[in-house]
Order: structure tokens, then sequence, then C-alpha cells
């Protein structure tokens, strides 16, 4: 993907560093360091949450800000790659593998100063680079298997039989498509990674729990808030207890104590 040769992979611990308190805490699905001083992100996106562009952007500002947390100098900054392989179409581009840099604007004319360079300079900062592969669009061309990157995204895409011809072609592939059938036939093995999807249900049935009584918990105390001020200006008319906790739904010991701090 991205045509340059890597002699090591190390893969990191995923969770970024907060700026602060307030800050959201995030997860890369796999972050790694590769030897020409490189970082890079992974994430592989089944559902279409409607955030790709959002959520790449703030990962990748995040793994630069984090660097420099740790160094405390510019001079040490390191290329930062975002790689984003998604199960739907996303970009409004005709390429199943679009490639972002940041880059100058063409200049306008009103700004032009002749400086006698005959290149200019095109990108505005080394350090960000970011991939998105749309494996819908990859499917919809229907490639061979000519390149590595042709064969690993059928092997990613799940067709049966442009995988057995990828397998024939890079013993990568083939390596990677027994882990994966060792993995689903193993007892061990799946009892392992099913653990781990009902610990992420749970954590999300948990959180969901917790919203909905906390949201209920804020209805409940604002309508009794509501109502004790209600009550405060009934009892400035001098309307009795009883009437009053009839209409607001505050109890008479309640509307009592308000008499008493007054």
């Amino acid at each position: 993907m991205l045509k340059i040769k890597i002699k090591k992979v190390e893969v990191k611990n995923p969770e970024l560093i907060k700026n602060s308190k307030k800050d959201k805490k995030g997860i890369l699905d796999i972050k790694v360091e590769m030897d020409n001083n490189v970082i890079i992100d992974i994430e592989m996106q089944a559902k279409d949450e409607k955030n790709i562009i959002e959520r790449s952007t703030t990962y990748t500002g995040k793994m630069i800000a984090s660097q420099l947390q740790q160094a405390e100098t510019y001079g040490i900054l390191r290329k930062t790659i975002f790689i984003g392989i998604l199960n739907f179409n996303y970009i409004k581009r005709n390429s199943y593998h679009n490639v972002g840099k940041m880059k100058f604007e063409e200049t306008e004319q009103e700004e032009y100063v002749d400086m006698g360079y005959k290149e200019e300079e095109t990108i505005a900062s080394p350090f960000i680079e970011m991939h998105f592969i749309e494996l819908p669009k990859f499917r919809k061309k229907k490639p061979g298997i000519d390149t590595k990157l042709d064969q690993w995204l059928w092997f990613l895409s799940g067709k049966e039989e442009m995988i057995e011809m990828a397998e024939k072609e890079n013993k990568e592939i083939k390596k990677a498509a027994d882990t994966l059938d060792r993995i689903s036939l193993d007892p061990k093995e799946r009892e392992i990674y099913e653990s781990i999807v009902q610990a992420e249900f749970n954590q999300k049935v948990s959180n969901q729990k917790f919203l909905e009584e906390g949201i209920k918990e804020g209805k409940a105390e604002g309508k009794k808030e509501k109502g004790l001020e209600v009550a405060k200006k009934l009892l400035e008319k001098n309307i009795d207890v009883k009437t009053i906790a009839e209409v607001t739904g505050i109890s008479e010991n309640e509307i009592q104590k308000l008499i008493e701090t007054e």
C-alpha cells in the first residue's frame, strides 16, 4: 500500500495518550512503528458510522501530539500515517485506494512573486498521510491478483476463489488464511474470541443502562426542582400546604421545610 520497503514492524500499545482529563479516550485498532521512523494507525471499519474523516483526523492529530509530549521538541517529529480499510463506500472519488496529503493550494495570480523557483514545493507537511481503502469499490472493479495490495484486498474481501488464487501467489496470505482457519476451528481460540465479543457487548449494554438511568434520574430531578419552584410561588400567595402538595406532587413534609427555611 505504501510502496516502500519495510524491514521491521512493531505493534505498539493502541491506547492514545489524553492531553487532559476532559479529552475523549481513543483506542486504535492497530498502532505500529516501522523501521523507517514512521508511526501508523490501521483502522478497519465494517459499518459506516458517518464519522471516518473526523475519526481519522482526530486519531492522527493525537498520535502527532503524543510524540511531542514524550520528547518535548519539534525536531524529532515522525511521519504519521492513517490507514482506513472500509467495508463501505465513503469518499466521492473514482478510486478504491485514495491517498491524502497536506498540500499547498495553487498560487493566486495577485500573490505571485518571482523567486526564480523552477519547481515549487507542493507538500505542506511531509509528516501527515492518509490512506483509505474502500472494499466495495475494489470488488466492483474486479482487479486481478497482480499486485501485493490486490492480493491482500481479495483476502480481506472474503471471495473464496480469489483468495485461493492469491494464496498461490503470496505465501504470507496462505499463512494468514491458515491462521484464520485454525482460530475458527480451535475451540479454545474460539472461546477466547467469543469471550471478547461478549465482554464488549456487556459493556455496551451496561453503558446504555447507565445512560437511560441517568436520563430518568435527571428528568425526575428536573421535575422535582420545577415542583419546588411552583410550591414556593404558591406559598407566597398563602395557599395552604395540602393544596400545594396536590398541585405540585411535592410531599407536605418537604413543603413544610420550605416554609421553615423562608
